[in-house]
């Protein structure tokens, strides 16, 4: 094999010497070696400049296999390297200019010109950079005039090549990208997306081959948004295409442009959700491939992210979009259920449309699709939306009791076993949303014991922190709305009362403690609490300060006939080191407090200090100095 190619070698740089003479001899040898299966096998030669004259001979034909023989022989990515030179890029480039110029019927020339070029330009920044120093960009985006091809044979093979040159040669980045939106790129692929759209199925490849540039310019150009029209052509080729690759190139790109919240509203007035809608109920049967259910799953996702805007979610809850939703709810294919689930999420962002949800049992349905999807080994990526759906809906105080009613801690309590992260941290926020203002619930929470395991298993050990401090959140707001009310009047409005005042505002309990007892004889419940206190946000920290003086105006009272808890708490707070943290709090935050801040943490602090045993612990922390060092505490003072 080895010496017919030292010898069909030979022959080439015979033939160079005089390409012209015999023709058809030097045609033979090109055409033999561009049917070479494996360039690789050409790797060793130094042939370039024997192509460089080739190419630029007087005889077209030779001229056309030199160039099919380049575009064969650069798949090898030595060749690549050796046919890297000014001189044949710029031969190729000239030509290419010429035939735009002046319009030229030959389609096969050209063809071979851009494969050539193309496989040159291909993972090869140095070739890239001498056409760019060519103005050679200038020429090859100005191939995307070239719209009425009177050559229908080769229309399809140029309209490939054209896309592949300017794809291989725009991959090489940002510069290259912003160079060709300068040279008015964008207006020349318009154009073309014009040209296909009048009849999709018929200029499927012309939109096949066009579409991958607009891709590469949207990875390589930050911020690029397109034009409206174009984003509304492209929702019409989306609507129009059966190829599941056109399809999937459209989707793509809406889902870029979607980013910008008015494109969202631009497609959800064009109907776009709704074609998506329609396709989806069309082909959903047929998903039965992974690359037919990831294209699925973009349909789907492109419809949550339009109804992350909240112009187009408004637009939208006027349409039939919102009712198909509600139906996809009662579908067996869980990506469709999912998207219900979550476009219904979006839709319950406002108190009215939470209410409208409720009132016509919409919220029902979603606690039915809980109830059978509430375990272990059910989909994580669907529990997560039921629960953010569900929390949304929960957070009007209107809805509350109703939700209440239905179920919805019944349903999702046993989800307490599940510990994905993503999971958890949705449950417990949607816990917490539950039991705001709801005294009831709160209580019955609070003596929940396989709640408060996890909560303080959660609390300590959880590598997610978002589900760290919804575990820490919602054991404050259980304290909080079960016993706020009733102890409310005993918290002065300034948080610079003395001790003694404050302990004898402390009330007689004349109201059931026994859910605050089950959670202070929980282990871990007052560890956390104290934890909290030195949360990174200001609003943790406030939740934290509120829950303890809960706790401390309950049971440090002389009257409260509670020895053993009271004593078990002071003991709690000395042994998890409430001195330290109260320290470490006004060190870290004290500039940052707001007056609400500072008046519960001077409400606590005198509140620890009715007991005799705490007083020394705070002082052993030097808390009344550390407080004089706040802030806001000294404009007051100065005031």
């Amino acid at each position: 094999m080895a010496s017919e190619i030292d010898e069909l070698i030979e022959k080439l740089k015979a033939a160079t010497v005089s390409p012209t003479d015999n023709t058809e001899n030097t045609i033979e040898v090109l055409s033999e070696l561009a049917a070479t299966k494996d360039p690789k096998l050409y790797d060793k030669y130094e042939i370039a400049d024997n192509f460089l004259i080739l190419i630029q001979c007087d005889d077209i034909n030779v001229r056309k296999e030199a160039s099919k023989c380049i575009a064969e022989l650069t798949k090898s990515e030595e060749q690549r390297k050796k046919f890297t030179k000014p001189e044949i890029i710029k031969a190729f480039i000239d030509y290419l200019r010429v035939m735009v110029e002046n319009d030229s019927d030959d389609m096969e020339l050209t063809i071979q010109n851009c494969r050539a070029l193309g496989n040159i330009c291909y993972l090869n920044d140095d070739a890239r950079e001498i056409i760019l120093d060519l103005k050679g960009d200038m020429v090859l985006i100005r191939l995307l005039d070239i719209t009425d091809l009177k050559d229908k044979t080769n229309a399809l093979q140029f309209v490939k090549v054209r896309g592949g040159l300017l794809s291989n040669y725009l991959l090489g980045g940002e510069t290259l990208a912003k160079r060709a939106m300068d040279l008015n790129i964008m207006a020349k692929i318009s154009n073309i997306i014009t040209i296909g759209v009048e009849n999709v199925e018929e200029n499927e490849d012309l939109l096949l081959n066009t579409l991958p540039i607009m891709s590469i310019l949207t990875e390589n150009v930050a911020d690029l948004n397109f034009e409206a029209n174009l984003n509304l052509q492209l929702a019409r080729v989306l609507a129009a295409s059966t190829n599941p690759d056109l399809a999937e190139m459209c989707l793509e790109l809406l889902h870029y442009q979607a980013e910008n919240d008015d494109v969202k509203v631009l497609l959800a007035k064009d109907g776009l959700c709704e074609t998506i809608y329609q396709l989806l109920e069309k082909y959903k049967t047929l998903a039965r491939t992974s690359e037919a259910r990831a294209l699925m799953k973009l349909a789907c996702e492109l419809i949550v992210l339009v109804l992350t805007g909240d112009e187009s979610m408004h637009y939208l809850y006027t349409t039939s979009l919102l009712k198909n939703m509600e139906n996809w709810l009662d579908s067996d294919d869980v990506d469709l259920l999912t998207t219900g689930v979550l476009a219904l999420g979006n839709f319950a962002r406002t108190d009215s449309h939470c209410i409208h949800m409720v009132e016509n049992k919409t919220m029902n349905k979603l606690l039915d699709v809980l109830a059978k999807n509430n375990g272990v080994r059910d989909d994580v990526r669907l529990q997560h939306a039921l629960l953010s759906t569900l929390r949304n809906l929960v957070i009007p105080k209107a809805n509350k009791s109703a939700v209440i009613q239905a179920g919805l801690v019944e349903t999702i309590l046993p989800m307490l076993e599940i510990h994905q992260p993503p999971v958890v941290f949705k449950l417990l926020g949607t816990l917490r949303m539950t039991v705001d203002g709801q005294e009831k619930l709160a209580l019955e929470l609070l003596k929940n014991t396989a709640l408060m395991d996890q909560l303080v298993h959660w609390s300590k050990s959880s590598d997610y922190a978002g589900v760290t401090g919804e575990s820490f959140r919602l054991m404050a707001w259980l304290v909080k709305h079960a016993y706020l009310s009733k102890i409310a009047y005993a918290l002065p409005r300034k948080g610079d009362a003395p001790a003694e005042q404050l302990a004898d505002k402390i009330p007689n309990m004349e109201y059931d403690r026994s859910s605050l007892d089950v959670f202070i004889n929980h282990e871990g419940t007052i560890e956390a609490m104290v934890n909290m206190l030195t949360s990174q946000h200001l609003v943790m920290q406030n939740e934290a300060l509120i829950a303890l003086c809960i706790l401390c105006v309950v049971y440090l009272s002389t009257s409260s006939g509670a020895v053993e808890s009271a004593a078990k708490l002071q003991d709690s707070f000395i042994e998890h080191d409430v001195g330290k943290k109260l320290a470490e709090l006004i060190n870290k935050s004290s500039d940052s407090m707001t007056k609400e801040i500072v008046e519960n943490l001077q409400n606590f602090i005198n509140l620890l200090r009715t007991s005799e045993k705490l007083v020394g612990h705070l002082e052993a922390h030097n808390i009344s100095e550390l407080l004089k060092t706040i802030p806001i505490l000294t404009e007051y003072c100065t005031i």
